[in-house]
Parts: structure tokens; C-alpha cells; sequence
């Protein structure tokens, strides 16, 4: 075809000056070009890419990790054992070579002193005597010829080549080893050179000795290893497998107790094991969890029991009213009714946040409160009772101020559910009081609060601060409340990091809080601190016809919120 410098009908394109030929265009040539390029660099870019993206992430476990502990551990014990036997082993044939081969030495030495002080002597027997059959000497004179040998060695050629002998003279090697065939023995032959003879004629003494014997125990003790390392592996695999088994044993008992539990066919706890180890002490903290647990169990399940028990009274009395007025029609005295609802409305608000306020503790556990700071006692008691008619309450001021570490709200709560308490069970007179210290010592202040009551038996006086608890004198719900008052009371005094106990008043109960004292803050400027109060009693009266306060013991109307 024309324009075909081959002579051809294809169209061919040439890249080794950059021009196309043939029919060819430098279109065609330039993409050629382009293609070939981005070719290695894409090689490179896939074996820059990880094994995994390249390859494909493998979509089966390794076999390592299917196996069971106690394989693993027995695979990892045979593992080491196997190492430590090997390396002990070419330590022992090392170590047991290189002692028969000094002994050789030391024995080819002394052959060749011994001849050496006969030729010192010019005492040369001939032949010359040597122990065994395994060994060859020869005295070799300055020219290098034999001027005595044993009975066995060569009489015309020295053991010794002239180049060897000549490293000798030089000072440069006293012993070498020689193939057996040069002198007609077995197995390699360790041969000593020593100097003999007087100056003017000395002499060299040659002994040579085979190490047959030396390399036939070194077989020997290396087959012996090579047979009794592998069953003496075995039997140690075979012991660490037991002694894991027995190991894992209480480790499986646990989990069979655990599988056990589960499934609710035992109690909540876990079989101890006999041994007093580690796994023993595994399973005394794992009871001791399941014990927790189990006992959160319970109080939640009587708490929820409780709380639904005490919701539905409250729903109940609302539901009965509200039937009574349906069916009464317009003769229904809806005023009454709507009072009579509000109230119920009202303790069902103060119950819920009741709950909420001890859910709040539950979550919070025993951290203390993040928004305690100093407060004064005197003030906190003064507006505490306010909200209280003053027969039958009667506060007794402190003398100078007491400042506490705690937090305002939790404090006015905790002062007016017990007030509740006590003006609800009191028969004349109820006493709020504030002082330094107590039994306790200056690490505290003390807040009282003392009623004329019937009071609580010492027998009870734990219980009653547990949740929902009302003794039997306080089971009516329109005096009294949930029995939610006191646990309220106990969670933010520990929050505050005090105390409360309940003591007797002869008569009636005596409630004593014992809350961290504080440092008193430093007044602002330039002024005089206030003076001390005197000691008085301060009589808090309420106006006429305001209704008595509310009670706290179940909740507040508006729900005091604590820094969690």
C-alpha cells in the first residue's frame, strides 16, 4: 500500500523517535504513550495498598484462635520445652565435644613431653613406646627426617607436610588436624608438635592422636538425645496438659455455675473452689458482685412494688370521686370535688418528685454534692421556720454564728422533712436547735430537732429510714406521708458528708444531724463581723388563718433540685 514503508496492509506506529509511521497518527502515538505511562504507576500505587485492600479481607478465623486455652497453653508449653531441650542439647554435644577434644590434647601433650625429655636426654629407644593403638609419634630432625618413630608410624614420610612444619618453626601452630588416611587410621587425628633436643641439634617431637573415639561419643550421645528428647517432650506435653486441665478445672466449674444461673437453675452464687488462690479469689469477688446485684435486684423490685402501690392510691381516690360526682349529676358539690382532686393532684405531684429526687441519688451514688459552700445555721433556721406556726414550734438560736459546708437547698430540705415529722407526731411543743460540736467533736455542727411525740422504739429507728416505710401509728395517708421523708433525709445528709441519728427525748424522739464545719468567710471591706446572737429562744409566728406548712416528708410542692 502506498505510504507503507513495510511494504504491508497494517498501519504500524513507531515510538522510538516519538513520531508515528506507517499511517499511524501522533494522536494514536501520543495516547500509546499516555497508556504506557500510568501503566507502572499504577503498579506501584496497588503495592503501596495494604495486603487486606489488595487481597481481600479474609472471611475465616485463624486456626490459633479456634483452639481452646488449654490447647493453646499446652502448645505454647510444648513450644518452650521443645526450644529449651534443643538449645540444651547443643549446649551438652558443644560442651561434651570440646572436653573429650581437650583431653585428646592433653593427652597427645604429654606423650610428646615425655619423648621430648628422652630426646633432651639422648635417650631415644627405638621404637618408640606409646600407649594404645591409636596413636603414631615421630622425631623429626632440622632437615625434617625421621630419626625415631613408634612401632606403628611411618619411617620415610613425616606426618607433617614441609609447608605445616614450617608454620611450626615460625611459632604460628602446635597442633593441627589431619584426614586418617595419611596415616592410616580411623577418622580425623589431632597431631601435637613440641620442640626437642639441644640447641645445637634440635629436633621436633610429632604425636599424633585419633579423635575417632571422640566423634564416636558424640554420635553416640547426640542419637541418645535425638531418640529421648521427642518422648521426653511428649510425656512433659502430656504432663502440662493435665496440670492445666487441673488448672482450668475451677475455671470451667465457674463457668458452669455462671451457665447455670443464668438459666435460673440455681441461686445466685458461684462454686468456691477448695484452693485458696487466685481463682478463688475470682470467684469471692464475682459472689460478692452477684450478691450486689441481686440485692439492687430486690430494692428495685420493691421499690417499683412501693412506688405503684403508692401511685395508685392517690389515682384511685381520684377515679372514686370523680365516679361519685358523674353519678350524682347536678347535685354534685363540683367546688368540694375540685378541692378534694387538687389535693390528690398535689400529693401525686410531690410522691413523683419524691421519686425522682432518690432516682437522682441512685445515679449520683455517694458523690458528694458539687454546689456545697458555707452556710450560716442561724439564718438557714430562722428561714426554715418561718413556714411553721410557733406553738408548736420553738427555735433556739445559737449564740454566734455557725457556718457548715453543705448545700443550701439540700440543708433547708433536710431541716424542714423533719420538722414535718416532728410537728405531725408532736403533742405540745417541737424544738429546733442549733450548737457547736457534740460528741462528735469541732470537726461538726449540731442541728436537733426534738418532739413530745409518741416517738419511734429503738427497735425501728434503722428501719424507718428506708424507703416507704411507715411504722403503725403512721399508716393513715392523710396525716402522714409515702414514708419516703426520712430516706430522703439519710441521702442528702450523706451527700453532704454528716450524719443522722434518732435518739430518745423522754418523751418523744430526738432527730440529731451532724453537718462538716466551715471556715467562717472573711466579711467584705472594711467591716466589723456581726456580733454574737444572744442566747434566746425565738417564738416564729404565722399570721391568721394561713394554713400550716406543707409537708415535705413526701416532696415540696416546687421539688428542690441538687447539683448531681
Amino acid at each position: 500500500m502506498p505510504g507503507d514503508p513495510t511494504g504491508g496492509g497494517d498501519r504500524g506506529i513507531a515510538l522510538s523517535d516519538g513520531y508515528p509511521t506507517g499511517g499511524g497518527t501522533m494522536a494514536d502515538a501520543a495516547r500509546i504513550r499516555e497508556l504506557a505511562g500510568a501503566m507502572p504507576t499504577r503498579a506501584r500505587a496497588m503495592t503501596r495498598l495494604p495486603f487486606r485492600e489488595r487481597f481481600g479481607r479474609p472471611g475465616w478465623r485463624r486456626p490459633w484462635l479456634t483452639l481452646s486455652l488449654r490447647a493453646r497453653l499446652t502448645i505454647i508449653s510444648a513450644a518452650g520445652l521443645a526450644a529449651g531441650l534443643a538449645v540444651g542439647g547443643l549446649v551438652l554435644i558443644g560442651a561434651l565435644g570440646y572436653a573429650l577434644q581437650r583431653t585428646v590434647d592433653t593427652e597427645a601433650l604429654k606423650t610428646a613431653e615425655a619423648v621430648a625429655r628422652l630426646a633432651g636426654q639422648n635417650a631415644l629407644p627405638d621404637p618408640l613406646p606409646v600407649a594404645g593403638g591409636q596413636v603414631r609419634v615421630q622425631v623429626l630432625d632440622r632437615q625434617g627426617r625421621i630419626r625415631a618413630a613408634s612401632i606403628d608410624a611411618d619411617r620415610l614420610v613425616p606426618m607433617l607436610y614441609p609447608d605445616e612444619l614450617r608454620h611450626f618453626h615460625a611459632g604460628e601452630r602446635d597442633r593441627f588436624y589431619l584426614p586418617g588416611r595419611r596415616l592410616g587410621l580411623d577418622g580425623p587425628i589431632r597431631v601435637v608438635a613440641v620442640p626437642a633436643g639441644p640447641t645445637a641439634d634440635p629436633q621436633t617431637v610429632l604425636v599424633a592422636k585419633s579423635t575417632a573415639d571422640v566423634r564416636h561419643s558424640v554420635t553416640v550421645v547426640r542419637t541418645i538425645l535425638l531418640i529421648s528428647f521427642p518422648l521426653l517432650l511428649v510425656a512433659l506435653a502430656a504432663v502440662a496438659w493435665r496440670v492445666i486441665g487441673a488448672t482450668l478445672r475451677p475455671v470451667e466449674t465457674l463457668r458452669a455455675g455462671a451457665e447455670e444461673i443464668t438459666g435460673g437453675a440455681r441461686p445466685g452464687r458461684l462454686p468456691l473452689p477448695a484452693s485458696h488462690d487466685e481463682i478463688h479469689r475470682l470467684a469471692v469477688t464475682l459472689n460478692g458482685m452477684l450478691g450486689r446485684l441481686e440485692s439492687a435486684r430486690a430494692r428495685q423490685r420493691l421499690f417499683v412494688a412501693d412506688a405503684a402501690h403508692e401511685l395508685r392510691s392517690p389515682l384511685a381516690n381520684m377515679r372514686t370521686q370523680l365516679e361519685v360526682a358523674q353519678r350524682l349529676g347536678p347535685a354534685t358539690d363540683w367546688p368540694g370535688v375540685a378541692d378534694d382532686l387538687l389535693a390528690d393532684t398535689q400529693r401525686l405531684s410531690r410522691l413523683v418528685d419524691d421519686l425522682l429526687l432518690l432516682a437522682r441519688f441512685d445515679e449520683a451514688g455517694a458523690r458528694p454534692s458539687r454546689a456545697a459552700g458555707p452556710v450560716e445555721l442561724g439564718e438557714l433556721l430562722a428561714e426554715v421556720a418561718e413556714r411553721y406556726p410557733a406553738p408548736p414550734l420553738r427555735v433556739v438560736a445559737p449564740r454566734f454564728p455557725l457556718w457548715v459546708v453543705a448545700e443550701p437547698d439540700a440543708l433547708a430540705r433536710i431541716l424542714a422533712n423533719l420538722l414535718d415529722n416532728a410537728v405531725r407526731h408532736t403533742t405540745s411543743e417541737v424544738v429546733l436547735e442549733a450548737g457547736p460540736g457534740g460528741w462528735t467533736g469541732p470537726a461538726y455542727h449540731l442541728v436537733t430537732v426534738t418532739d413530745d411525740g409518741p416517738g419511734i422504739p429503738a427497735g425501728d429507728r434503722d428501719r424507718v429510714f428506708d424507703r416507704f416505710t411507715r411504722l403503725d401509728d403512721a399508716r393513715a395517708r392523710d396525716a402522714g406521708g409515702a414514708g419516703l421523708g426520712l430516706a430522703i433525709v439519710r441521702e442528702l445528709v450523706r451527700r453532704q458528708g454528716g450524719t443522722v441519728t434518732l435518739g430518745d427525748a423522754a418523751p418523744g424522739l430526738r432527730v440529731e444531724v451532724r453537718v462538716p464545719v466551715a471556715e467562717r468567710p472573711a466579711p467584705d471591706g472594711d467591716a466589723d463581723p456581726p456580733p454574737p446572737r444572744p442566747d434566746s429562744v425565738v417564738g416564729v409566728q404565722r399570721a391568721a388563718g394561713e394554713p400550716p406548712g406543707r409537708s415535705v416528708q413526701t416532696g415540696s410542692a416546687s421539688p428542690t433540685t441538687l447539683s448531681e
